[in-house]
């Protein structure tokens, strides 16, 4: 899943342009708003846990519209599914960040880890995007992401085994010990990290990626440091003795090899994207599910609706609120409004996902729903190379949860959970999920 947010905007970048003028109204288009400008982000938790109403009623007084982002930055967010949708494929929509930074200084600082670490394919344009996802996309293949199938089941049993030690009546947390380690044991398969070293680096991920406001704390600048110099250390390890993994396919790349930049950047982004959205997508799924039992029922009644299921969690769910940044090269009309050159803009995809006029009932979870592409893994090139292997691990995940615990229940009321982790717009994740597995299903 794409990502980014406020702890690690290498992966996407905060890079807000300056205002660049009002906007101008496209010959018989709608009203741009340029008058009331909205606060976006940085919401309090009300709307942080539950922003789906918020997106509903600023998409219906302008599906595109100026807003202004914590610490005063202004930019455009783009909320209807077509405006969307044609946004996340529009080449006038650039995600080079430096290119952004040189067309106007006025931009708020890349964050942690900084520069060195956001020459990824989410922050650049053809040609230098097309040589770095042909590269990635080697460790992406069919036959590639299949034969990890049998790893991430034997990752997700180990962990159920150890979360059902605490007995069928226990409380345990969803969060911390099955959702959020889960894919970054993926990650770690494909990367090929040491698991002797997953632990620490697990950790050290945990305190960058948790949201923050104003400068980064202490903690999170050291982890910063820690992931930066671990990453050095992979790569010059497979360097020496290369092995049947990722890090070691992009070193070897021969003469269309990545630069030492584009090389830590991609790892960077792809442990980001490979296990903070995924884990969030299960965690969100499985809280939907058991907040609609009906849903839950239907989908234990009949497994073979899980991938549709999937897709419609992604959609519900909105693991990945926001695309990661983007600014316009040149003037760009969307449904009816003009942004001018040179402003960052944000695609709200948890706003185009539950637009009613792409989705019938677009606030009812429908395990069942057909016939409705979402954009949860984006549009256009670059839409998420890791969707094959994130619904993978999603299936795995509900699979074996739900089919050794089917009457697994919540443990507190929902006003008690919080969807901290992450900044809100680009990372949303829950802190916890603390539930009763109850009995294990005896195997037939």
């Amino acid at each position: 899943m794409a990502t980014g947010g406020r702890a690690a905007m290498a992966t996407g970048g905060r890079a807000a342009m300056a205002d660049g003028g009002r906007a101008a109204m496209a010959d018989g288009g709608r009203a741009a708003m340029a008058d009331t400008v909205t606060p976006w982000g940085g919401w309090g938790p009300a709307v942080r846990d539950d922003p789906f109403d918020h997106f509903a009623q600023a998409r219906a007084r302008c599906p595109v519209q100026k807003v202004r982002l914590p610490g005063g930055h202004p930019a455009w967010v783009v909320l209807g599914y077509d405006a969307a949708r044609q946004a996340l494929g529009d080449p006038r929509l650039s995600k080079d960040m430096v290119a952004a930074l040189e067309a106007n200084g006025d931009v708020v600082a890349e964050g942690l880890p900084g520069p060195e670490f956001s020459r990824h394919m989410l922050n650049v344009d053809p040609p230098v995007h097309t040589r770095l996802r042909r590269l990635v996309s080697r460790a992406f293949t069919p036959p590639r992401v299949a034969a990890l199938e049998p790893a991430i089941r034997a990752i997700a049993s180990e962990l159920l085994d150890e979360l059902d030690g605490a007995g069928p009546g226990a409380t345990v947390d969803l969060i911390e010990g099955f959702t959020y380690p889960l894919p970054f044991g993926v990650i770690g398969e494909l990367l090929g990290i040491p698991p002797a070293d997953r632990p620490r680096l697990h950790a050290w991920f945990g305190v960058l990626l948790t949201g923050w406001d104003g400068d980064p704390p202490a903690e999170a600048v050291e982890a910063s440091g820690q992931i930066v110099a671990y990453l050095r250390e992979l790569v010059d390890t497979k360097r020496r003795s290369p092995a049947d993994d990722l890090v070691s396919v992009l070193v070897a790349a021969g003469d269309d090899a990545l630069t030492t930049q584009e090389l830590l950047s991609s790892l960077f982004q792809l442990v980001v994207a490979g296990h903070d959205t995924t884990a969030s997508l299960i965690g969100n799924g499985l809280l939907a599910l058991l907040e609609h039992p009906g849903q839950l029922h239907a989908l234990l009644a009949d497994p073979q609706q899980l991938p549709a299921a999937i897709d419609e969690l992604i959609r519900f769910a909105a693991p990945v609120p926001h695309a990661t940044f983007r600014v316009t090269t040149q003037p760009v009309t969307l449904d009816g409004v003009q942004i001018p050159a040179h402003e960052q803009v944000l695609v709200c995809l948890g706003s185009a996902n539950r637009d009613p006029a792409r989705f019938p009932e677009p606030d009812v979870l429908d395990v069942g729903r057909r016939g409705g592409q979402n954009l949860g893994f984006g549009h256009g090139i670059h839409y998420c190379l890791g969707a094959p292997l994130a619904r993978l691990e999603a299936r795995v995940a509900f699979e074996t949860l739900l089919g050794r615990h089917p009457g697994m229940r919540l443990a507190v009321d929902r006003d008690a959970l919080a969807w901290a982790r992450g900044d809100g717009l680009v990372l949303r994740g829950l802190v916890s999920l603390p539930v009763v597995l109850g009995p294990r299903r005896r195997q037939e």
